[in-house]
């Protein structure tokens, strides 16, 4: 793939991915910051997409291993979450022949103000980040129901999928946020090592520009989970407000603009 990138533009598309990798670690959205940095720096939207996808693997990884080292990774919960959101994100991309994903946008945009809602009067569960593990085996089936659920909206769609993890983990398992954003990378990592496998394949994957920017969103999602870690429910709950704020605004806005067509 002959596309040429500035070194300016990209030393600014790195800048973009590390606060993307932050931001990402503790409530998903990251691709907020990235995808359209790719784009601005002037490539084609589907090159953008897999390039965007090619670092962003390295983002959830980073923060998956860094919120495993806190101890609050639970590993039997993931042998049921990671292959059933790597499945749901490759029938995800399976879906994109059959659908196209913007007839999703505004019941996205319904689900993300009821996740405001949901986060601004949920109250705090009982303290047991990373000691006390979820009741099996019905947190298991639970949990892999979740991820072949949002795994599969990813691979599809995508906007909010951390966030939707987040509260998924939260509601349905009673984890603390902390604990659920933890959770969430683990299926976050699964879907995204799917659909970079995809893109891939396709030869939509700028490596010259997505390489660099995974050395930048490495180091901001690590930067971002050990915040999560330290600062615990009530940074992500902040951070996770802030992000739904702003995928509520720019789905909002491509509503209207569909709309005003």
């Amino acid at each position: 793939m002959d596309l040429d990138v500035s070194a300016w533009k990209l030393g600014l598309l790195c800048v973009a991915a590390l606060s993307a990798g932050f931001v990402d670690a503790i409530a998903g959205g990251g691709g907020l910051i990235s995808l359209p940095a790719l784009l601005t720096a002037g490539l084609p939207a589907h090159v953008a997409l897999g390039t965007n996808k090619g670092q962003s693997v390295f983002g959830s990884g980073a923060a998956m291993v860094r919120f495993a080292r806190a101890g609050l990774v639970d590993w039997k919960l993931a042998r049921a979450t990671f292959p059933f959101g790597l499945m749901g994100a490759f029938g995800g991309a399976a879906l994109v022949l059959l659908l196209k994903p913007e007839v999703l946008k505004p019941l996205v945009l319904v689900l993300l103000i009821a996740v405001a809602v949901f986060l601004a009067f949920r109250r705090a569960p009982p303290k047991r980040d990373g000691v006390e593990p979820s009741p099996r085996p019905r947190a298991q089936a639970i949990g892999a129901l979740i991820a072949l659920c949002i795994g599969t909206y990813d691979g599809f769609f995508g906007p909010g999928t951390g966030t939707f993890l987040i509260v998924a983990f939260s509601s349905l398992l009673g984890h603390g946020l902390a604990r659920a954003s933890a959770d969430a990378k683990v299926v976050n990592f699964a879907s995204n090592l799917a659909s970079v496998s995809l893109f891939t394949l396709r030869g939509v994957v700028l490596w010259k520009v997505a390489l660099p920017m995974a050395a930048a969103q490495f180091t901001g999602a690590w930067l971002g989970a050990h915040v999560a870690v330290k600062g615990g429910d009530k940074v992500v709950r902040v951070v996770v407000l802030c992000v739904v704020a702003a995928l509520v605004l720019k789905l909002g806005h491509d509503v209207w603009q569909g709309w005003a067509a």
